[in-house]
């Protein structure tokens, strides 16, 4: 349950809910397998998984988000039919070849591509199928949406799942009043950040003009006359690795998303939780990690300036253009 990644996403109106309402429209949004011509499919399941408490005697389904206090947490399941590309290029070369030797004429292009997608579509229902799960929850405090996913793609299918879910889920991206990778780049160069954060010894380096010459450093002395030479050169921090108040490291990124993320001292109120039962300790763990999460997220803006007003640079929906 504990994230390891970052995407945060802020919300320009308060989150008001009711969880009445919120578990009406998940239900209708609930994970469903793939049907057996589709590619994926995705979904909502209950975040505590196989341990969500069921009523079998009154047939009650498990709950599809989990609240404590002002966060939610939600569980998006996708799943894919994996069909490698070159499976379906053989199969439908092969019956091109027997068309042409049959009937002594040459196949192009776009009856090609037709047999292609033939071929693919009668393939499908026996591909195997695989299937991910992207945990994210919503702080009404903080009014931010944090998705745990190491990518931007990965965390707009959640977004996208939960606007079309709710009709509509207005956010926008965290854009600080001080660029990150100016701030990150000036840490590096005097070895010294904010009092919460202190530099590890990972960052990423590039060339702020075109984005070219990055440079990946990891486990490395980041006070080496090389690191010096590519900052004396030009490049700016894109990614660096701290540590914050002893209580967790990461890799900040230049558009404020976390990566790699370790909680360093919960091991001792983690093991503690070991008699509690399953449910009981995802709440345990989940206070914890929000309550930290939420330290260090004021950290975090204030090292950078503090935030834009979200409403002022609200995403587009791209969902209708996504199914055209």
């Amino acid at each position: 349950m504990w994230f390891k990644n970052l995407r945060l996403y802020c919300l320009t109106q308060p989150f008001e809910m009711s969880e009445e309402d919120l578990e009406t429209h998940l239900a209708e949004k609930t994970f469903v397998p793939c049907a057996t011509y589709e590619k994926s499919r995705i979904g909502w399941i209950s975040p505590l998984g196989n341990d969500a408490p069921v009523d079998e005697e009154d047939g009650v389904a498990p709950m599809l988000s989990h609240g404590v206090g002002d966060y939610i947490m939600l569980c998006a399941q996708k799943q894919d039919r994996l069909l490698p590309a070159s499976v379906v290029r053989e199969a439908a070369e092969e019956q091109i070849s027997e068309i042409e030797q049959r009937q002594g004429r040459k196949i192009y292009r776009k009856e090609k591509r037709q047999i292609q997608d033939d071929v693919f579509i009668a393939l499908l229902p026996r591909a195997f199928t695989r299937s991910t799960q992207t945990f994210a929850y919503i702080s009404k405090k903080e009014k931010l949406l944090v998705v745990n996913a190491a990518s931007a793609p990965k965390a707009e299918e959640l977004l996208n799942l939960l606007r079309d879910t709710l009709g509509t889920f207005p956010v926008a991206l965290p854009e600080s009043t001080r660029a990150p990778s100016d701030v990150m780049t000036r840490w590096l160069s005097e070895q010294s950040a904010t009092d919460s954060f202190e530099i590890h010894e990972d960052c990423e380096l590039f060339n702020p003009i075109d984005g070219s010459n990055v440079v990946r450093c990891k486990g490395q002395d980041l006070v080496s006359d090389e690191i010096k030479a590519h900052l004396d050169a030009g490049k700016q921090v894109k990614s660096l690795g701290v540590y914050w108040n002893n209580l967790l490291s990461c890799m900040i990124s230049d558009d404020l998303a976390v990566k790699r993320l370790k909680f360093e001292e919960m091991n001792e109120e983690i093991d503690s939780f070991e008699e509690e039962s399953a449910a009981q300790k995802f709440d345990q763990e989940f206070v914890l990690m929000t309550l930290e999460l939420s330290n260090f997220f004021t950290s975090l803006f204030a090292a950078f300036g503090g935030l834009e007003d979200p409403r002022n640079k609200e995403l587009p929906d791209n969902r209708s253009k996504d199914k055209k």
